[in-house]
Order: C-alpha cells, then structure tokens, then sequence
C-alpha cells in the first residue's frame, strides 16, 4: 500500500517523497559544518590541552544557556539587544532611504553629502563613540544614536546607486505618459531600485547587531553584550562561551529573517523566480 501523507489522507508520490528526501538532504549538509565545529569543540576541551577555564566544552556552555532560558535572563538580554538593535536599524535605514533619494535626484545634495558619505563609509564610526557617551551619556538614546549613524551608510549607498541605476527608458516612458517628478519617484525610481534597497538593508542588519552588542559591551547595561563582560569580571568562563554562542544564533536568525522578508517583499521581481544559488 501507499504510505499516506498527513494531508488529508493522500498518498505520497515518488516525487514527493523525492522531494522531502531532497529538503532533508540540504538541511543536513548545511548544519553538518555547524555540528562538526560543535563535536570538535567539545572533544578539544575535554582532551586535556586546555583547562576549563579557558575552553569550557560546549556540553557546558550549553548547559548554561539552558540554565538562563529557565531563568528569564536569557530572554531579557536577548530582547534589550534586539529593541537596540531594531530601534537602530529602522531610524538609519528611514534616514538612509531618504538621504539616498535626495542625492540621486538632486546635484547640489550630491556635491554636498557624496564627500561625507565616501570618507564616513569605510571609516569606522565607533570612534565617534566617546562623543557620543559626553552628548548623550550612557543610557539607551547613546546606544541607538551610534547603532543608526552605522546602518546609515550602507543604506544610503545602495540608495543612492540603486536609484542612479534605473534604465533611462523606464524614465523617458514615465514622462512621457505625464509623470511628475514626485510619481515618478514614488512609482518608477524606487520601485526599479527596491532590489538594491532591501541589499543595503540585508547589510546594515548584521551591523546593527554587532554595534548593539560592542555598545553594549562598552557601556554595560543589560544585553547579550553586557552580560558577557559581566561574565568576564567574575572570571565566569561559562556565561562567557554561553554569550558567543547565544550571539550566532540570534544574529543567524536575524540574517536568515532579512532574506525570507527579501524573498516576501520582491516576490514581484525576476530575482524570486531566478534559480536560486543558495
């Protein structure tokens, strides 16, 4: 007989069956490095070349984030990080978006922010983080402030180059049917560089994670970052190794969450129906 499958009773087909073999084929070979990292991690610090104090084996650290998670520590530091870290990445990305528009389509803006943008992007802006703690201090405004003046670079590049980067026809088309210069930025320009928008966007996230949890860090507070240098203080090599582990995981599920939303929002695009390489 046909194994039934648990929609409403039909059997499965060879090619589904197929096809569910193929998903958990992928599944595994991508969480197979993961895993071999975990096992070698857990074997080099129990085989004696390394005290516990420098490298607690994974078991351990495992166990204390488990230990956390039942506590509502866990769940505390990794919802201070994120509101920075969101909090951050909507006011730079909002900021960046506009910025962009203003000098794609206006020569004066361009002369003016182009130099500025071309010397702040690849300079790190952590450097501006003293300035900020005298203006702001140390509290939530001074770690969002820092979180936002990062996401806005990238964003206003791919702004900026995404708009710059419209077929001239799809503008000669828009004007000739009538379009204003404010349609056709609403419905011609930003539509056509949407593509590279969300690209800037997918950039500036990992950044604003990485900036929450170093601000975090340098600041103290609560926060994934926080707690590792609380962590760090008492000598607690556990909560330490605990803090790396809970930051990959939170910062590959953000990463994963910007493409899914990719994929959402540009689900009218060539790109969703191109093979992809992923």
């Amino acid at each position: 007989m046909a194994r039934m499958s648990g929609q409403g009773g039909k059997p499965d087909t060879p090619r589904g069956v197929a096809r569910r073999l193929k998903a958990l084929g992928l599944v595994v070979a991508r969480a197979a490095p993961i895993l071999a990292l975990l096992v070698a991690w857990e074997m080099s610090a129990r085989s004696g070349a390394f005290t516990q104090f420098v490298l607690p084996p994974f078991s351990v650290a495992a166990q204390r984030i488990w230990t956390d998670a039942l506590s509502g520590e866990l769940w505390r530091n990794i919802s201070v990080t994120l509101y920075r870290a969101s909090a951050g990445f909507l006011i730079g990305g909002a900021i960046g978006v506009a910025l962009g528009m203003v000098m794609a389509r206006n020569r004066v803006a361009r002369w003016l922010f182009d130099p500025i943008v071309s010397v702040g992007f690849p300079m790190p802006k952590v450097t501006f983080l003293p300035v900020i703690i005298l203006l702001l201090g140390v509290f939530e405004v001074s770690k969002i402030t820092m979180i936002s003046i990062e996401c806005i670079f990238p964003v206003v590049t791919a702004t900026a180059l995404g708009i710059q980067g419209v077929e001239r026809e799809l503008l000669w088309s828009a004007r000739n049917l009538g379009a204003k210069e404010r349609e056709l930025m609403w419905q011609v320009l930003l539509p056509a560089a949407f593509p590279q928008i969300m690209t800037g966007f997918q950039v500036a996230m990992p950044i604003a994670l990485i900036v929450a949890i170093f601000t975090e860090m340098a600041m103290g507070g609560y926060g994934l970052g926080g707690s590792m240098m609380i962590a760090s203080r008492y000598a607690d090599s556990p909560g330490v190794f605990a803090g790396i582990v809970e930051i990959a995981v939170v910062g590959y599920l953000a990463v994963r969450g910007m493409a899914v939303l990719r994929r959402r929002l540009l689900l009218w695009h060539q790109e969703a129906t191109a093979p992809s390489t992923v």
